[in-house]
C-alpha cells in the first residue's frame, strides 16, 4: 500500500464551492439564475424515483456546478418544505485532506450517513450539529454527466480509490477527462456552442 502523510500532519482547508436550493418553482428560479445572475447551466437530470428535477449550474468552467436547483419535497402534509438549503459543499485538495477532515467529523462525534463518488468528485455528507447538510469533497480528474452516484471507500489506498473511481467512470457513455470538459464549458460560457 502507498505511504501516506500521517494524520496529524495534514491540516485540512475547505473552501466553501457549492451551494444546492430546493425550489417550489423550478421555472422562476432557473430564468432567474441563469438570465439575470448569469449562471450557465452545466447539467441536469432526475434523482430518486419521483422524477425530482436537479439543476447544475456553474460561472467557472473549472468547477461542474458553483450552484444547484433541486424541485422541494413535500412536507408530511403535502405543503413545500420550510428549509431551503439542500446542502453546504466545501472543497479539498487531496484525498489525504479528506481522511483528516472525515477523521475530525467523525471524532467530533457527526455521523457520516453517505461516501459516495459523482465520478467528477469524491464526497462524503453529514449534517452539522445544528441540522444544516454539509458535503466534503475533492475533484477527480474524470466528468461524467449528473447526477451520478458510487460508493467509495476512503479507508482504500489513494491509488485503489482512483483505479476503482476511473472504472466505472469509463463505463459511463458520457464519460471524459475533467480537463477536456473545462474547455468545453469554457467556450460555452464564453458565448460558444
Amino acid at each position: 500500500e502507498p505511504q501516506r502523510e500521517p494524520v496529524m500532519t495534514i491540516t485540512p482547508k475547505p473552501q466553501l464551492r457549492h451551494l444546492g436550493l430546493y425550489t417550489s418553482d423550478m421555472d422562476t428560479m432557473l430564468a432567474f439564475y441563469t438570465d439575470v445572475m448569469g449562471l450557465v447551466v452545466t447539467d441536469r437530470g432526475e434523482i430518486g424515483d419521483g422524477g425530482t428535477r436537479i439543476i447544475f449550474m456553474s460561472s467557472d468552467p473549472g468547477e461542474h456546478h458553483e450552484f444547484v436547483l433541486i424541485d422541494a419535497p413535500a412536507g408530511a402534509d403535502g405543503a413545500p418544505m420550510e428549509s431551503v438549503a439542500q446542502q453546504i459543499s466545501f472543497l479539498l485538495g487531496s484525498l489525504d485532506e479528506q481522511r483528516t477532515l472525515y477523521e475530525r467529523v467523525t471524532a467530533a462525534g457527526m455521523d457520516v450517513d453517505r461516501m459516495i463518488t459523482h465520478g467528477n468528485a469524491w464526497s462524503f455528507y453529514f449534517n452539522d450539529p445544528d441540522g444544516n447538510r454539509i458535503e466534503i469533497y475533492v475533484h477527480t480528474p474524470w466528468h461524467v454527466p449528473q447526477p451520478h452516484a458510487h460508493p467509495f471507500d476512503l479507508t482504500l489506498s489513494n491509488g485503489e480509490i482512483m483505479a476503482e473511481t476511473e472504472a466505472h467512470c469509463r463505463e459511463d457513455a458520457g464519460f471524459m477527462m475533467a480537463d477536456d470538459r473545462e474547455r468545453q464549458m469554457a467556450d460555452v460560457m464564453n458565448g460558444g456552442a
